[in-house]
This record gives C-alpha cells, sequence and structure tokens, in this order.
C-alpha cells in the first residue's frame, strides 16, 4: 500500500522525518525515500528490500537540514520525486495505486510529454501523478484534476516552498491524518508514527480533502466529501496494531474480530495462538471471548525478518516466511490449537511454513481461524493481490466446478452451501483439522463503520 509522512517544524525536521517516515515500514518493501526542503532541496532514495530504512539512511539524513520534509515507505516505485514545474519546484510522494497508468502516460506521450523517472522497466506512477496536477490552472486544481483522471486510488504530500500540500484519495481508500507539537505538524498515513514523536492527533482528513501546512499552520485549500470507503484491510492486517483510522483503533477491531470469531464456535481445544505478527490481536480477542488461554507456539524472529506478504517475489516471500517463525515444541506438543490469522490469500506460506512446523512438533489439531472472509477479487486500490490466480478461494471454485467460473455470487454467501464447499476445499488443501472465516456481516461490525463507508471490494467484488 505504501506509506507517507510529512512534517512542518520550526527547526531542522530530519531527525523527526527519519523516525515518522521508518514508523511505515510495515507498508512496504520496496523502496524508502527522505526529501527535506531548507535553503535547497536534499533528496534521498534506496532499495529496502534486502535492508532496514533506517541503517539506509541513518547517516545520509544527518546532511540534510530544513524546516519542511516528506518521506515514504513505497511498495512499488522510486519516490519523493523533485518536480520542475510552472507551479515552482516540489517535492512529492503518494501511497495507493493509479491503476490505469499506462493509458494515462500514453495519452501524455502522445501529447509530446516524456517521462524521466522509470520504476522496474515502466513509468513510475508518481511522476505520472505530477504531470497530471501540473496541467491544472493552479496547483489546487491540479490536484483536484487528478481525481478526475485516475483509475485506483492516491493520496498525496507535495512539498514546495511555502509548505507541505496533503491531498487524500477522493474515496478515502487510504488515510491520511494531522498531528500537532507545540505548532508543529505533521502528517501521516500511519498514526502510531506520532506517539514517540509527541505529535497528538488533531484531524482526520475526509476523503478529497487538500489541505496546506506552513509557517502560519494548517489552512483547508478544498472541503472534503462524506464519499468515505476505507480499506477494510487496514484494521485486519495492513496497519500498525498502534494506528488507529477514522478514530477507529487497530489492536480494538483485531480483539474484537477474534470474539467474534469466538462466539461462533464450538470447537474444543487446548489454547489459542496468532500467527505473529497480525494474527495476535484476533488470537486474543478469541482467548478473552472463549476462556481458552492464550499461548505462544510460534514466535517470530523479529530481529531479521519483517513481513512476509509484501516482498514482490515469491522466492523472497517463501524465504522470510521459512525463516521468522520458530516453533516453541514445548508448547505445541500433543495440544489442540485455535490458531487466528489475520487472511489467507494464496495459502502457501500457511501451509507450508506455519501449519507444518505445528505438525512437525506434535499438533494434536489445529483450528485454522481467519479473521475476515475469504479473499475472492484482487485489490484494485493497492498494490496486494493483483491476480484471481493468487487467490486460494478462486482454486477452490476452479476446482469445484471444474472451469474458471465468472459469477461467484454463490460462493460469497457463507449460508450457502457452495460457500461451505469451498472453505473445507481450501481446509484440506491446508492440513488443517477444520477451516472457519469470519463472516463478512461480523468483520463489518467489529471494525465499526458503516457498511458503505467501507471499502469490501476484495471480499465481494463491489
Amino acid at each position: 500500500m505504501s506509506g507517507i509522512f510529512g512534517i512542518v517544524s520550526k527547526k531542522n525536521c530530519a531527525s523527526n522525518l527519519l523516525y515518522g517516515t521508518d514508523y511505515h515500514s510495515h507498508m512496504g518493501t520496496e523502496y524508502g525515500g527522505m526529501a527535506v526542503l531548507g535553503k535547497k532541496f536534499y533528496r534521498g532514495i534506496h532499495n529496502i528490500s534486502k535492508s532496514q530504512f533506517k541503517s539506509r539512511f541513518f547517516d545520509e539524513y544527518k546532511e540534510m537540514d530544513g524546516n519542511f520534509g516528506i518521506g515514504v515507505i513505497s511498495d512499488r516505485d522510486a519516490q519523493p520525486l523533485i518536480i520542475g514545474s510552472k507551479f515552482g519546484t516540489f517535492a512529492i510522494v503518494s501511497a495507493g495505486l493509479v491503476e490505469n497508468t499506462s493509458e494515462l502516460a500514453g495519452e501524455l506521450l502522445a501529447q509530446g510529454e516524456t517521462f524521466g523517472e522509470m520504476s522496474s522497466g515502466g513509468i513510475n506512477s508518481v511522476e505520472l501523478i505530477a504531470k497530471l496536477i501540473n496541467q491544472g490552472r493552479t496547483l489546487i486544481d491540479g490536484i483536484e484534476g487528478l481525481y478526475d483522471k485516475i483509475s485506483g486510488s492516491a493520496s498525496i504530500l507535495l512539498m514546495k516552498e511555502d509548505g507541505i500540500y496533503a491531498a487524500r484519495d477522493r474515496l478515502g481508500r487510504t488515510p491520511l491524518v494531522v498531528g500537532e507539537r507545540d505548532g508543529d505538524y505533521a502528517i501521516a498515513t500511519e498514526t502510531c508514527s506520532f506517539l514517540n514523536l509527541g505529535f497528538r492527533i488533531v484531524k482526520y482528513l475526509e476523503p478529497g480533502e487538500i489541505i496546506h501546512i506552513g509557517k502560519d499552520g494548517l489552512e483547508e485549500k478544498l472541503q472534503g466529501n462524506q464519499t468515505n470507503q476505507i480499506c477494510s484491510f487496514l484494521w485486519i492486517y495492513t496497519g500498525y496494531p498502534a494506528s488507529s483510522y477514522e478514530g477507529i483503533s487497530v489492536e480494538l477491531v483485531r480483539e474484537r474480530c477474534g470474539r467474534l470469531l469466538a462466539r461462533n464456535d464450538n470447537v474444543q481445544a487446548d489454547l489459542v495462538a496468532g500467527v505473529p505478527d497480525s494474527g495476535v490481536g484476533h488470537a486474543i480477542g478469541y482467548a478473552m471471548e472463549s476462556g481458552l488461554p492464550y499461548r505462544r507456539p510460534l514466535v517470530k524472529y523479529t530481529p531479521g525478518y519483517g513481513r512476509s506478504y509484501t516482498p514482490p517475489a515469491q522466492e523472497i516471500r517463501d524465504l522470510v516466511a521459512t525463516m521468522k517463525l520458530l516453533p516453541v515444541k514445548e508448547v505445541i506438543a500433543g495440544n489442540r490449537i485455535v490458531l487466528c490469522e489475520d487472511s489467507i490469500v494464496r495459502g502457501t506460506q500457511l501451509k507450508k511454513y506455519t501449519l507444518k512446523k505445528l505438525w512437525e512438533a506434535g499438533a494434536k489439531e489445529i483450528h485454522v481461524r481467519p479473521a475476515c472472509p475469504p479473499l475472492m477479487f484482487p485489490c484494485k486500490f493497492a498494490l496486494s493481490t493483483r491476480s484471481l490466480d493468487e487467490l486460494v478461494a478462486r482454486h477452490a471454485i476452479r476446482a469445484l466446478e471444474g472451469f474458471d467460473k465468472e459469477d461467484v455470487s454463490e460462493y460469497l454467501d457463507d449460508r450457502s452451501d457452495k460457500y461451505e464447499k469451498m472453505v473445507e476445499w481450501i481446509g484440506h488443501m491446508l492440513d488443517a483439522t477444520t477451516l472457519r472465516y469470519l463472516r463478512i456481516n461480523d468483520m463489518v461490525e467489529a471494525i465499526g463503520l458503516p457498511r458503505g463507508k467501507l471499502c469490501l471490494h476484495c471480499w465481494l467484488g463491489e
């Protein structure tokens, strides 16, 4: 998904920018970048696929000096970019996914535009965003016009000599939150980035809202709208437990998911566990509701390994999944385990590198409980699942039907026989004793927003 962080400070902001950006490291694994504006622009971009963000910038940030700064942890494009434009020189970062990048870039190329930034052999979507903004009569008009042209989502931070302009995606798929500390301001994807830096939340941007933060404080440039469809997966998996979106705590939502899983379960077990790290909150909620003890049959070797889902290459995902989880045989052997997981995408990591370790350590039974429904559609708004073939639920439907079925509505109904057969097939493939997913209505209840204000596309295709 990517995570972005910006700061406007009365003093040199480079140190706060380093740590504020670093608190988004769970959001991407490809590139990390920082730009600071003082007497000049300072910028650094590094590949972080094989090293941590802080280690790549720890010496470099000390050479940056300025009151304004923006940073990014990117899941795809190298950023921030520094652009010369009719609005002056600016630096820009973005979080989201522009699905029609190729089509829009083709139109601009036909008009005589050129692209200087290429990512993985293709157009850098952040440069595309900058060029689209530059077509506006004013900077605000350009940002507003951007959302008329793109398919997908983009929340942006744009930094120039008068401060930072921030725009949240028009449908609110990705969040932006403002914090304040003694007259300094920060704006971020993740509110957890504020806590140890001393910022307090003062504003959640509305979908489509544009603000400017400069030396005179915060000013609204374009009013937001109420058409919010924020990504539900932020609470289930993507977000950090100490963060909140729309004022709703990630950790508490995960606990409520676990409680609702337990409330609709009748399995007999000896202990509850979560797949580290994102399954832990769900498992704690399950334990609180069921009365079963929460224990740790699997522990994550945190110092060396990050998230195994975010790397783009399957071989890297497999390596991280293999190495990061360590089984505790003394907790596992002979026990019936309820294993809470945030979700099941491909199912390969869960089967080969999690359940296999539990079985080999002597587990008696393993009851898998994902904290969301089966993922049925690729994400159109962030770089997560990109094709139907990645989804184990679609593999199950193909096996049951004998072909790739376009209309899967019968499989979306968690009361239908076809849904039950699909779940049974997935459970058998995983080598789980039982498998039971959280129902869509329970997930919505756990999040606590009206259903119409949540993006549920990954589960319902709507």
